[in-house]
This record gives structure tokens, C-alpha cells and sequence, in this order.
């Protein structure tokens, strides 16, 4: 087998690692720019989305609660002020509690709701590349011909074996 071969799995997974990584790089480039604009200028559409009604617990735009609509007003009255969306949501948060964002902080104890997902996609891809390579690997070595160290048979302890056959001879009989 030539070296080549023997790392061309390990080389696949390498380039697909180093894909995966330019993609999620170039969405996050793409993603952020939107996402500073809005915080400068929020809409109240945009943010309808990010809070929570405290009555039912749905977002604000799905909400016809009589707190929803003075959360409108509060969110369109800061608006109007020009405050930013991280202000709004810290009023917001200060007068109703962390409850009222649809989606957890990204400090604190809210970051592990962040970090945990992304920690287990991580690992399952991992896994499933490592798991890949091997298969990949044994393909190569059952296509080389290569036999495992014991030749490819099971060695049982005699007392075992014995018992085995013995067994064995009992069914065919």
C-alpha cells in the first residue's frame, strides 16, 4: 500500500473540514452585516419576533393580549426616540425579567443554550468523520488483502473451544 492510499481518508476529511469551516465563515460574514444595521435602526417587526408575550408566552407578534399591545407602544415610543435594540430589550428585560426574549442571552448562564448544541453537532461530526475514515480504511486494507495479526481467526481460550464443540456436537447429532 502507498502512503498516498493509506492517508488519502484522512486528506478527504481534511478538505471537507476545511470546506465545512470556509462555509460557516462566509455565512456568518454575510449574517452580520444585516444584523449591525438593525441594531442601530430596530423595526418594531423585527423585534415583535424577539420578545415574548409575559401572558401567553408566544411571541409579541402572535400576541393579542392587552400587555402585548402596551409592549407595541413601549417598543414604538423607544423607536421613535431612537434608541437601539439592545436598549429596548434591556428596558424591556428590566421591567418584565430574561422571560420576556424569545431566544436566551448570549452571556452567563444562557450561553450554554448557545454552546451545547453547537458542542454536540460538533461531536457528532466528528464522530461520523472518524467513523467514516475507519470504514474507508478497511475497505482498503479487505481490498489489499491484509489479514488482521491472527490471521483472521478468533482465538478461543482450549476450555472454550471444547465446550463449543461439544455443543455443536450435540445439535448435529
Amino acid at each position: 500500500m502507498t502512503i498516498s492510499g493509506r492517508h488519502s481518508g484522512l486528506a478527504v476529511a481534511s478538505g471537507a473540514f476545511v470546506t465545512l469551516v470556509f462555509v460557516v465563515a462566509a455565512v456568518i460574514a454575510v449574517a452580520a452585516s444585516p444584523a449591525l444595521a438593525t441594531e442601530r435602526r430596530p423595526t418594531l417587526d423585527e423585534l415583535e419576533r424577539e420578545v415574548m408575550c409575559p401572558t401567553c408566552q408566544t411571541p409579541l407578534e402572535l400576541s393579542d393580549a392587552p400587555i402585548a399591545e402596551r409592549i407595541r407602544v413601549f417598543i414604538r415610543a423607544r423607536i421613535r426616540a431612537g434608541d437601539t435594540k439592545s436598549e429596548i430589550k434591556e428596558e424591556l428585560v428590566s421591567n418584565f425579567g430574561e422571560g420576556i426574549l424569545a431566544a436566551p442571552r448570549t452571556r452567563g448562564f444562557g450561553l450554554l443554550a448557545w454552546i451545547v448544541p453547537l458542542a454536540g453537532l460538533l461531536g457528532f461530526g466528528a464522530v461520523i468523520g472518524v467513523v467514516a475514515w475507519r470504514w474507508t480504511r478497511a475497505a482498503e486494507l479487505s481490498r489489499a488483502g491484509a489479514r488482521p495479526p491472527d490471521g483472521g481467526r478468533h482465538v478461543f481460550d482450549p476450555a472454550v473451544e471444547r465446550r463449543l464443540d461439544e455443543e455443536l456436537a450435540r445439535f448435529d447429532a
